[in-house]
């Protein structure tokens, strides 16, 4: 538990006199002397305790200078404060989890209520090992993993090199190899330990994770002021919203210097002309079309009262307004149904684009739209506008022919699968199952159900006659079920006279199919 040479230099007078006392007393309890020693154990175990109240204090008001100075600037301190933050909750975490090992000693000790500022048994060899080494809570080995966690956790935060070793050896749980064999540090902390011995030990640890959480946040305070008054590197930066722009519209860049204080903003030069924007905001209405350069330079007056020069350059492309409209399916609308559409104006947000269609209707359906036209042979226009910096600006439009649905294709319904009919053929089990006709217009592009008014099924008896049966509106009526029945292997019928009705109300006569059994 004891720091490297570093860490002693840096400690007080009276933090190296406790430690002194805790090692002298540890060697002499090696020598099984008298209870005197043991009463010693608990002098020292009291003045730890003391200086761990003072050490929580001295980091509670350090943590409150942080969180000032997070308060005072949120960007600027925002990420050391939620360090502290974590550092301050997983310090208290750990020194938490010792005080009830220590309070589970002293109970183990001088049995429930017991206070462990005031044991009765001191020298209790028991009271220790029963807590700390049970095979089955293994709790000294947990403890060794929290501490080891802990290190690892504390160091990262500490980026000067001899601190962080002090900090690394103070919390060690590496214990050096005796001729005796090896053991564990638990083994080594709290085998065949006097109660009093185990309190006051686990107290010191208590000790260096606070000695450990001072260094962090002492280092976490620093980085914070550090930021205020370190500026080794400096660069010219352009931020522009967008590089393109559409003609109409405005440009609009962020000119910064790389580690500028808000305090202290630069001059900035853009062509020779000084920005008047406060914050280095450089905007314009740009005119013509095309790509365009320009540069310029930040002046960062020093503390000898001289200038420093930073130069920067950029470039910005000017485009005409432009819509790009498409339908989703395919080159023309059709009448009756819902057509998908895309629409979008490069450099717009979908919320500030508008469009309307002539000759129907046009609705957004979240970043798409949907046209619907009724007169076929007509011709529909999308016109699209967008806003632009505050205005309404037309920027584009595109006509479309709008036609009738095309005819779909006839189906018997088979499970999940479509028979269109021959040359394929259909088992009679499977059509003796089927439920009537379905049509579909199913061509990769559309695809769109229709409803089947009526068909005929026409069957040829021994003699060469035609018989037509009419079917019960898309099902198949009894009779013509009776025909299948009827139908040999390898036989053949056609089904025609089909009548279906779309999505835009038309009904229409299809194509006639035959339907050939296996």
């Amino acid at each position: 538990m004891a720091g490297g040479g570093n860490n002693v230099a840096r400690m007080s007078p009276r933090q190296r006199m406790i430690n002194l006392m805790y090692i002298v007393l540890t060697a002499m309890l090696a020598l099984n002397v008298s209870s005197d020693v043991l009463n010693g154990f608990s002098q020292v175990h009291d003045s730890i305790s003391r200086t761990n109240k003072n050490i929580a204090e001295r980091n509670a008001a350090q943590f409150r200078y942080l969180e000032s100075l997070y308060q005072e600037s949120p960007e600027k301190a925002g990420v050391w404060y939620e360090k502290g933050s974590k550092l301050r909750e997983r310090s208290e975490s750990v020194f938490n989890a010792i005080e009830q090992l220590k309070i589970d000693i002293a109970v183990a000790t001088d049995g429930k209520g017991a206070d462990y500022h005031n044991l009765k048994n001191l020298d209790d060899l028991e009271a220790s090992s029963v807590t700390m080494l049970n095979p089955n809570t293994q709790r000294g080995k947990k403890l060794r993993e929290t501490i080891d966690s802990y290190r690892a956790f504390i160091v990262e935060m500490i980026p000067d090199s001899a601190k962080r070793k002090a900090v690394s050896e103070m919390l060690s749980t590496t214990i050096a190899k005796t001729s005796g064999g090896p053991a564990s540090w638990e083994q080594k902390m709290f085998e065949n330990m006097p109660s009093v011995a185990a309190v006051t030990m686990l107290t010191k640890l208590q000790n260096d994770i606070h000695q450990a959480e001072s260094e962090a946040l002492a280092s976490l305070v620093m980085n914070v002021d550090m930021d205020d008054v370190h500026m080794n590197e400096f660069g010219a930066y352009v931020i522009p919203e967008s590089r393109t722009i559409i003609r109409g519209g405005k440009y609009s860049a962020q000119i910064v210097l790389a580690a500028v204080d808000t305090t202290q903003r630069p001059l900035v030069y853009v062509n020779g002309s000084r920005l008047t924007n406060p914050k280095g905001i450089f905007e314009f209405v740009p005119g013509a079309p095309g790509t365009h350069e320009y540069s310029g330079y930040i002046e960062l007056p020093l503390s000898d009262g001289s200038m420093q020069k930073h130069p920067f350059s950029s470039s910005y492309t000017v485009i005409e307004p432009m819509a790009t409209i498409s339908p989703t399916m395919m080159n023309v609308l059709y009448a009756g149904i819902d057509n998908p559409i895309s629409i979008s104006v490069p450099g717009v947000p979908m919320t500030g684009v508008q469009a309307s269609i002539s000759g129907g209707t046009l609705t957004r359906n979240g970043d798409h739209w949907v046209a619907r036209v009724t007169q076929v042979g007509t011709e529909a226009t999308i016109s699209v506008s967008a806003q632009l910096d505050g205005r309404t600006q037309n920027v584009g439009s595109m006509t479309f022919r709008v036609r009738k649905l095309p005819d779909p294709t006839a189906y018997i319904p088979i499970g999940d699968t479509h028979y269109k009919g021959s040359p394929k053929r259909i088992a009679k089990a499977a059509l003796m199952s089927a439920p009537g006709l379905g049509a579909a217009l199913d061509d990769g592009v559309l695809d769109i159900n229709y409803t089947v008014v009526s068909f005929a099924t026409v069957f040829t008896d021994q003699m060469g006659n035609l018989i037509p049966e009419i079917s019960n509106g898309s099902h198949f009526s009894d009779r013509q079920r009776e025909q299948f029945k009827r139908l040999k292997p390898g036989k053949s019928f056609f089904i025609s006279n089909i009548k279906a009705k779309g999505p835009d109300g038309i009904t229409r006569d299809i194509s006639p199919m035959e339907v050939a059994l296996n």
